[in-house]
């Protein structure tokens, strides 16, 4: 997951503690790897050569590039400024003729992108929406900034994960097992804390309005377990792989959809 702050938030602040060590933590990790591949073959589909995408919370930059091999002009933004940092450096090591820009800018703040010519798509993964306490403001900020026909890839965490809840149950923290399900919580990263939100996919609707048509919604991290298990289940690709394959099976389903460590939201400007 990557900050959406403004200036002086503490999700941001947050995520500049742990940028120089988040590849190795999530994007490196097996579980990271299977969850973002998910989003990737979306992001095939949805973004073809040409196209230019406007991604929000990019991180250390994974998304941005890979979409930027495939012929894809990307605009990257992130509230971490030692986020952005570990973008553009690993930019200039792997690929420095990308067509890719890395900017500290928040979600918030999508105002000040007006400047720019409108976006063929708009890319938001692991939970950078679920720091932002007005989400149907970002929208209405999205739609004035894309084209009609403007496709959206918006990852959030789900309001509940069955993962989360039978792994926190069982050793008897029922307050984190349901932290989801309550709304909002409490996350602390780098020993700073900051609100994070769990819209459930009916708010999240109602939040699009008549601006987006919801295309298609995907379960991420249904068997999958979250990343903190790395290490119980890491170690086991077999295992993994299984899980990632049944995973394929269920995302589509209704409940099982909603009910994995995140849900993908396809959706399209009208």
């Amino acid at each position: 997951m990557t900050a959406a702050r403004q200036p002086e938030h503490a999700a941001g602040a947050a995520f500049d503690r742990i940028a120089s060590q988040y590849d190795e933590l999530f994007t490196a990790s097996p579980i990271g790897r299977l969850q973002r591949g998910v989003v990737w073959r979306h992001a095939v589909e949805a973004f073809p050569p040409g196209s230019r995408v406007l991604e929000l919370n990019c991180g250390t930059g994974e998304d941005a590039l890979f979409l930027a091999q495939r012929c894809v002009s990307v605009v990257a933004c992130d509230a971490s400024v030692h986020m952005i940092r570990c973008a553009k450096l690993r930019k200039s090591r792997e690929a420095p003729g990308a067509s890719v820009s890395f900017s500290m800018l928040s979600i918030e703040r999508l105002q000040e992108l007006e400047t720019q010519p409108l976006f063929d798509g708009v890319l938001s993964n692991f939970s950078g929406l679920n720091c932002v306490a007005d989400i149907a403001s970002v929208f209405n900020q999205i739609s004035s900034r894309t084209r009609p026909g403007a496709k959206l890839l918006l990852c959030l965490s789900a309001r509940f994960c069955a993962w989360e809840f039978l792994y926190y149950a069982s050793r008897g923290d029922f307050r984190k097992a349901t932290r989801r399900c309550r709304g909002t919580a409490t996350a602390k990263i780098g020993g700073q804390s900051f609100p994070i939100y769990y819209p459930g996919l009916r708010s999240l609707r109602k939040a699009a309005g008549p601006a987006f048509r919801l295309r298609s919604v995907t379960g991420i991290g249904i068997l999958v377990p979250p990343s903190y298990l790395n290490p119980l289940v890491g170690r086991r690709p077999r295992l993994l792989t299984l899980l990632d394959r049944i995973d394929k099976v269920l995302s589509r389903l209704p409940i099982f959809r909603i009910a994995g460590d995140h849900m993908l939201l396809h959706l399209e400007r009208v």
